[in-house]
């Protein structure tokens, strides 16, 4: 079935439409980071998740599952952001399988310049368009389907 004939599916209507919003916000959000800082939404979607945490690092295997990419796509990304000297990686001193990627003052400084530019396409192109209502009923919708997933293996995500 073409992806038009979808949109009309009233079956998959919610599906394709949730798929073409994240698809233009996150277009319009990686172009806006580009053009103003120079700095991918994916890159910039690292640089959270790992100034997020208190120790500014994680495991690869968990930061790749946060960034929703393959083990073998976050390691392209972090060999790249690693070469600009936003992060680095270091050996898990109890486990010599885990590798930690970790962020540095540079890549603390890149999170601080470009968040206010990340933040304020998230609430224009996102937050703002929805009530407290929609963004409620958006919000249980989403945490609905989530917890009703079984999440796979890691050995099957990275498969797929």
């Amino acid at each position: 079935m073409p992806m038009g004939d979808v949109c009309n599916d009233e079956r998959h209507r919610s599906w394709a439409l949730l798929l073409k919003a994240q698809a233009r916000v996150v277009e319009v959000l990686d172009h806006e980071l580009q053009t103003e800082k120079n700095l991918p939404l994916t890159w910039f979607d690292v640089l959270v998740q790992l100034a997020s945490n208190e120790e500014g690092r994680l495991p690869m295997h968990e930061l790749a599952d946060r960034v929703l990419l393959s083990k073998s796509g976050v390691t392209r990304l972090v060999d790249r952001m690693e070469r600009a000297g936003l992060l680095e990686r270091a050996p898990c001193p109890t486990d010599r399988r885990v590798i930690y990627a970790t962020i540095t003052d540079k890549g603390r400084d890149v999170f601080g310049d470009a968040s206010p530019v990340a933040y304020r396409g998230v609430r224009e192109h996102f937050t703002e368009l929805l009530t407290a209502s929609e963004k409620e009923a958006f919000e249980s919708g989403l945490t609905k389907i989530i917890e009703a997933q079984t999440p796979l293996p890691a050995r099957e995500r990275a498969a797929g």
